[in-house]
Formats: structure tokens, C-alpha cells, sequence
């Protein structure tokens, strides 16, 4: 690698971290030390929202809400499918999948820090009859894709928040 080019190189990296730029997938840091996390009993965003914070920023999630500075509260989380496209025949070609999470952030004493927010989340499932099994595990997979894509975008909007 010449001299040149390894100039070139440097200050475009420097640029891209001087902007902010992050990979998909890092995690922003949450401007909160303790949270707690509420959701719906069988939903499992909530575990995984835990998960996430736990592993990727220096927030901790704790068990009581008492000794929490806010309250992740996960109001739904809803799997949708409806048919896309049809064959002429009138066989199925694709799905439109949709996931949507609704959720706020609340203090310890209630009080709403961020409004009702909903996150709505689409893949598109081409579907082939021959393939049904494969289609079925390929949907499931596409839902817990849009899940984890959503838990990284309700960490994102909490990170943006300004607790003062």
C-alpha cells in the first residue's frame, strides 16, 4: 500500500468516526444507570431488550422498579401477515410480514419521559407451495430478525434522551 493511498485511507476513517458513524449492530450508550423493564407476559423482547442492555452498554436492568432511574415499558408486540401478491392462478406468491412494538419510558413514579411509541417493522416472504416447510421456518426467522431490529431501535431512541 502506497503512502498516498494510506493517507486516503486514514482520513476517511477519521471522518466516518468523527460524524458519529457506528456499524449496524453497536449499540449506543443509555444516559441511565438502572433500568427496569416491563412487558407482557409471553413476549419475549423484553428478555431480549435485558439481554441487550445488559451486554452492550454499562446500564444494568434491575428486578424492582423502586430502585430503577426509568421504567422500559414494552406495551405490545404484535406479529402481522397478510398476502402480498398472487399468482394468476391465484396461489399465493408473497407475504408481507409485519412486526409491530409499542412502548414508553416512564420515571420510577410514572411519569412519561418518552410518549407512546410505536416501531413498525416489514419483510417481504416469497412463498412457493413445494417449499412450505421451508417457508415456515424461514418466516420465523424473519420475525425474530425484525425483533432484534426492533430492540436495537427502542435502545437508540432511549440513548438519545436528555435526562436533564
Amino acid at each position: 500500500m502506497s503512502r498516498l493511498s494510506f493517507v486516503v485511507l486514514f482520513f476517511l476513517v477519521a471522518s466516518l468516526a468523527a460524524c458519529g458513524f457506528q456499524l449496524r449492530g453497536q449499540v449506543a450508550e443509555l444516559p441511565f444507570e438502572r433500568v427496569y423493564i416491563t412487558a407482557p407476559a409471553g413476549l419475549t423482547i423484553g428478555s431480549d431488550l435485558e439481554r441487550a442492555i445488559n451486554t452492550h452498554t454499562r446500564a444494568q436492568v434491575v428486578k424492582k422498579m423502586e430502585k430503577a432511574e426509568v421504567v422500559i415499558q414494552i406495551i405490545s408486540a404484535i406479529n402481522e401477515k397478510r398476502i402480498l401478491s398472487l399468482s394468476g392462478g391465484g396461489r399465493v406468491r408473497e407475504f408481507e410480514l409485519g412486526y409491530r412494538v409499542a412502548t414508553r419510558l416512564l420515571d420510577p413514579s410514572g411519569a412519561e419521559l418518552l410518549t407512546l411509541n410505536e416501531i413498525r417493522l416489514t419483510r417481504i416472504l416469497p412463498f412457493l407451495d413445494a417449499q412450505v416447510l421451508a417457508k415456515v421456518a424461514e418466516e420465523e426467522m424473519l420475525y425474530k430478525d425484525m425483533q432484534n431490529d426492533a430492540v436495537q431501535q427502542i435502545i437508540r431512541q432511549i440513548s438519545a434522551i436528555n435526562p436533564g
